[in-house]
Parts: C-alpha cells; structure tokens; sequence
C-alpha cells in the first residue's frame, strides 16, 4: 500500500472524526481536505464513506452503557419506547429530502466556494441563536416530545445543504426550540447513530462497484483515526459545553470561510470542483 495514500488516509480520518459532532460541517471539511490532498475522485467519496462508520461507532462506545439500556427496555420501558419513537421521527425529515433532492444538491453545491459561503452563513446563525435569551424548557432527552423530535429533524435536514453541520444544525435548532445545551447535544449525537449509519448503508449500496479489497489497508487506517477522533472529541465537547457556549465554533467558522474563500480569489490554493 501506497504510504502517501495511508498518510491522506490518516489525516482525512482525522478530519472526520473531529468534525463529524463539533458545529463546524464534517462534510464541508472533508470536501475541503480532499481538494488540498488530491483524493476527491469517486474513490475518495466512497473512502469518507467508510471512515463516517468509524465516528458513529465512537457515540454508540461512549453511550454503550444508555444505547443497551435502551434496547433492553424496549418491550417494557416508556421513557425507552419514547427515545426510539423520537430519533424515528427526528430521522424522517432528513432522509425524505435527502432522497428526492440529495442528488440535486450534490451536483450544485459539493464544491469549495459553495462550502466556504455556508461555512460563513452558518456561523451568522450561531451568534445570532447565542444571543437570544435562553428559555429552557427541556432539560433531558428524555423530556422531549414527538413534537420537538420534528422540529429538530426539520433543523437537522439543513445540512442537506454541505458547510452547515450536521450536528450544528441539530444543536443550535434545539436551543432556539427550548432545549438545553446538554440535551440538544446529547439528542444530536443520539439522532447521529440511526442517520448516518442509514446515509452509509445506503451510499455504500450505490457505491459497491467502486468497492476494492486493494483498499483495505487504506479504509482500516482512516476507520480507526474516524473512530479514536471523534471518541475524543465527543468527551471533549461534553465537557466544553458545560461551561462555555458555541461561540468561538462560530468565529472558526467566519476565519475557515474567509480563508478558503480569499485562497480561491487570489489563486493561492488550486481549490477545484470535487
């Protein structure tokens, strides 16, 4: 195997898993780095693929201990049935529009200056939900109702759009819906398990003809720097949260947005359609 094509895989896993559950777009970033490393063909989209297995199988370790509770109360629990109800419900509004118009969107905005812009309007976003006065009224996940489940699936389906985040679409749409910062953090990583497992399943079905056993050494690498990442990365950001806001994920956003777009504008950076 190739040990530059082991080192990009290396840093690309990386990238993922530190971007995947922070509000600043795994996608946006990955599309980026793959620009800067050259591994943008069909071959480089069907890697960030794999290596998104990876970050999701970080949340299901770090809340192993709640995810089999879950499972194990189902046929009995009602806190449990109404967990699984709400990330069905919260799920559906992404993967409807991501069906009927994913394909749509790909073709018109998976590129450079497309991300950099959304990178900027959704930092625009977090300060204006961070300056608004909190009214809390869901503390827990598990106080959260089919209701809140939609709207915060509605807010997750914006990152339909690459450069928005995922998880910072989740996140600040359940502040701005009464959440606490705790909850709609915890629901975004909960929400993440079913999503992207669902978006990875199906993308690797499209993508089975570009599958190679001549790539095993690569995926194995980039799985596991996805995996180690982002299980950092979630216990760091718990822990962040408690006492800081989202902020400076905001001002990461408009300096990465400015930068890529000033490198596009003056041909410091060959960014090319990916």
């Amino acid at each position: 195997m190739d040990a530059t094509l082991l080192l990009h895989a290396l840093i690309l896993g990386m990238v993922e898993g530190l971007t995947e559950f922070l509000p600043v777009s795994s996608t946006g970033h990955l599309i980026l780095a793959g620009d800067l490393l050259g591994f943008n063909d069909e071959r480089g989209k069907l890697f960030e693929i794999v290596i998104q297995s990876g970050a999701i199988l970080a949340v299901c370790w770090e809340y192993r201990v709640r995810i089999f509770g879950v499972l194990a109360g189902l046929p009995h629990d009602r806190a449990a049935q109404r967990l699984v109800i709400n990330l069905f419900v919260a799920f559906l509004p992404l993967a409807i529009l991501g069906l009927l118009f994913g394909k749509a969107i790909k073709a018109a905005l998976f590129n450079p200056v497309a991300v950099a812009t959304a990178f900027i309007v959704g930092a625009f976003f977090i300060l204006w939900a961070e300056k608004r006065q909190h009214r809390i009224r869901v503390d827990s996940v598990d106080e959260l109702d089919v209701i809140d489940a939609f709207k915060l699936g509605l807010a997750q389906a914006c990152a339909l759009i690459p450069g928005t985040s995922r998880s910072g679409a989740t996140i600040i749409g359940g502040l701005l819906f009464g959440l606490s910062r705790q909850a709609a953090t915890e629901f975004s990583f909960f929400l993440a398990i079913p999503t992207l497992f669902a978006a990875t399943a199906y993308q690797l079905y499209k993508e089975r003809h570009l599958l190679s056993a001549d790539d095993l050494g690569m995926w194995a690498v980039g799985f596991v720097a996805a995996f180690v990442s982002a299980f950092l990365c979630v216990r760091w950001l718990l822990r962040f949260i408690s006492t800081h806001d989202f902020t400076v994920f905001a001002w990461y956003r408009i300096a990465f947005g400015i930068a890529v777009l000033v490198t596009w504008q003056f041909g410091l950076v060959d960014w090319t359609h990916p």
